[in-house]
């Protein structure tokens, strides 16, 4: 199978509008721009949401809702079953070793949620857990470490 082969055919593509190429072809002389106006200038036209000078919908509607963008607290989740599978065999799990292992950005605020099962008593270290996460590591005999910040 060739690219020229391929499915829509060419006989079946929509061609090109060939503007401003004579007056034979019903599209030269103005090139389908109408006579004179800023549309038909080089360049011409407004920019999208300008309604000539009136006062654009986007300013006539009211502000509404909040935004907490510039505040909000961004956390990258790291859940229990892969903390489980990476740290196989290790008691203790820092938020360096979090870092190192690629399971979240390093210097980024770490998650720790729930799902997946832990039957291994793990120390683990993170800026933030979930009830559940905290819950199955106690029940498995480890401690969830809160960090400040």
């Amino acid at each position: 199978m060739q690219l020229h082969e391929l499915y829509p055919f060419a006989e079946e593509r929509k061609s090109r509008k060939r503007v401003g190429r004579g007056s034979g072809s019903g599209m030269g002389k103005t090139a389908c721009k109408g006579h004179k106006g800023q549309n038909a200038r080089a360049g011409g036209g407004v920019r999208p949401g300008f309604e000539g000078g009136q006062m654009p919908l986007q300013r006539r509607l009211p502000k509404r809702g909040f935004s907490n963008y510039l505040f909000r607290n961004d956390y990258d989740v790291v859940n229990l079953d892969r903390l489980v599978e990476v740290f196989a065999g290790k008691a203790e799990v820092s938020l360096e070793d979090i870092y190192a292992s690629g399971l979240a950005t390093n210097g980024a605020a770490v998650k720790v949620l729930g799902r997946g099962d832990i039957s291994v008593a793990l120390k683990v270290e993170a800026h933030k857990f979930s009830a559940s996460a905290i819950e199955k590591i106690q029940n498995a005999g480890g401690e969830a470490k809160a960090l400040e910040g």
